[in-house]
């Protein structure tokens, strides 16, 4: 790596995100995390070090404020990771609106919002690393969970459309679409379904959120200024596309 970049990871108070955190700060990098749990965010930010700042990534203007206040306090963001989501799970018939609503402003507008306002100043740079992180059931659809699944989908035309608006000024954007990981929320659900899910991946067992963060920490580093647009499968061989 040619100098320490500064880092930006939704949702990176614990998880995956986390994990991302721990992957980038290891490659050199500074990184700043962001979360709507205040309490975890700074428990995570105390332990770590990490400068920590609550921003609500589904508004606008919230992110506008955040982000100013990152890059007056830490520095230019050149690398933005794109993590954090929730999930309002039930079958479509039966989904109240809200719960489709609340996952698509989230999990697909809260990317539109960062990369809105944190790509001008990548342009001007002429250098940024945008790693957008979608699901596997974004890429197959997912039982019950059609809110989720659509807005991880979109997060992959996304991607790939802002791969090609950007790259011309040294800003490249990539996706990555983790399978069944070890975390919170798989761990809330039925052992008997996480158990079938496990039985079906090839390599025989779940990943681990390392398994994520060094994909992201790779995508990050200066040597991959020759992939972009691409979707990167971390799944264990469970969906191949």
């Amino acid at each position: 790596m040619s100098e320490q970049r500064i880092a930006m990871v939704t949702g990176g108070a614990r998880g995956i995100g986390a994990a991302i955190a721990d992957a980038l700060e290891r490659d050199g990098h500074k990184v700043v995390i962001v979360d709507v749990d205040e309490a975890k965010l700074a428990e995570v930010s105390q332990a770590t070090g990490r400068p920590g700042y609550r921003m609500d990534i589904s508004d606008f203007d919230d992110v506008t404020e955040v982000v100013g206040r990152i890059e007056s306090e830490v520095g230019p963001i050149s690398i933005l990771v794109n993590n954090a989501g929730i999930t309002r799970d039930g079958f479509m018939h039966k989904m109240k609106p809200e719960n489709w609503q609340a996952v698509i402003n989230v999990n697909l507008t809260g990317a539109f919002n960062t990369c809105r306002v944190i790509a001008p100043g990548m342009r001007e740079r002429g250098h940024g690393r945008i790693i957008n992180i979608s699901s596997m059931n974004g890429q197959r659809g997912q039982f019950g969970q059609c809110n989720y699944a659509a807005a991880k989908a979109g997060l992959l035309g996304f991607t790939r459309s802002i791969a090609q608006e950007l790259a011309g000024k040294g800003v490249t954007s990539n996706v990555v679409c983790p399978g069944f990981i070890k975390t919170d929320m798989t761990a809330a659900m039925p052992e008997d379904i996480l158990k079938a899910e496990q039985a079906k991946i090839p390599v025989g067992r779940l990943g681990e959120p390392t398994d994520i963060a060094d994909m992201v920490a790779f995508l990050a580093r200066d040597e991959t200024s020759f992939i972009n647009g691409v979707t990167f499968s971390v799944n264990g061989g469970q969906y191949m596309d």
